[in-house]
């Protein structure tokens, strides 16, 4: 964790990158939406919103494995076990999508308003989502780097898995967006813990074979 924070220090175009895509991408949905009120309905509101924060996921946490070149592969093998390089990357990744996800959804709301009721709750969808993008998006990105065209292979490989997480993860944000009663999420926030919880214990799990590989 310490070497990728010192990495993202020393080369801050990625953080900057991420940001100035953020930007973009909200000023674009303003330009698009913003100058016609009629259109910009709070399910649109919504989806536009998850739909940024997955395209962020996918470009800011695929360079957990594919950025390391063989050489530093091969002195972590000799230092580290593979259990604290899978649990590291998860923990920095998902520190690195809250932060990315809570300055979107602060940009986002100002540019575009902010129709959220239930903003405790809306957070928590957030920091769920940011939770399990990252848990599955840096196991995906381990099984990518291993093979040609791994920016391809991931996208490929994290759609099946991330397409019922976003589902609920709208529905969720959805219900806090209208103000209804916290229990009405109750099943989409315990089916997101367990999805998490069974990613976290699969890559702990599975990712020293693969690392061996």
């Amino acid at each position: 964790m310490r070497k990728d924070l010192v990495l993202e220090w020393r080369q801050k175009y990625a953080l900057n990158g991420m940001l100035l895509y953020v930007g973009s991408v909200v000023f674009v949905c303003y330009l698009s939406f913003g100058m016609r009120s009629n259109i910009l309905v709070a399910p649109v509101w919504n989806a536009m919103l998850w739909i940024i924060l997955l395209f962020v996921s996918v470009n800011a946490i695929a360079k957990s494995f594919m950025q390391e070149n063989r050489g530093r592969l091969l002195y972590f093998y000799s230092i580290v076990s593979p259990q604290g390089i899978i649990l590291a990357k998860i923990i920095y990744n998902t520190a690195l999508m809250l932060l990315l996800a809570l300055i979107c959804f602060v940009f986002y709301g100002f540019v575009l308003g902010n129709p959220v009721q239930d903003v405790p709750m809306f957070l928590l969808s957030i920091l769920l989502g940011a939770v399990g993008f990252s848990t599955s998006l840096t196991m995906i990105s381990s099984i990518a780097s291993k093979a040609a065209n791994s920016s391809t292979l991931m996208a490929v490989l994290s759609f099946p898995v991330i397409v019922p997480m976003l589902l609920m993860l709208i529905k969720m944000s959805k219900n806090a967006m209208d103000g209804l009663n916290r229990s009405a999420s109750l099943d989409e926030l315990l089916t997101l813990l367990a999805i998490n919880m069974i990613v976290v214990t699969v890559s702990y799990i599975l990712f020293p074979y693969l690392w061996r590989s």
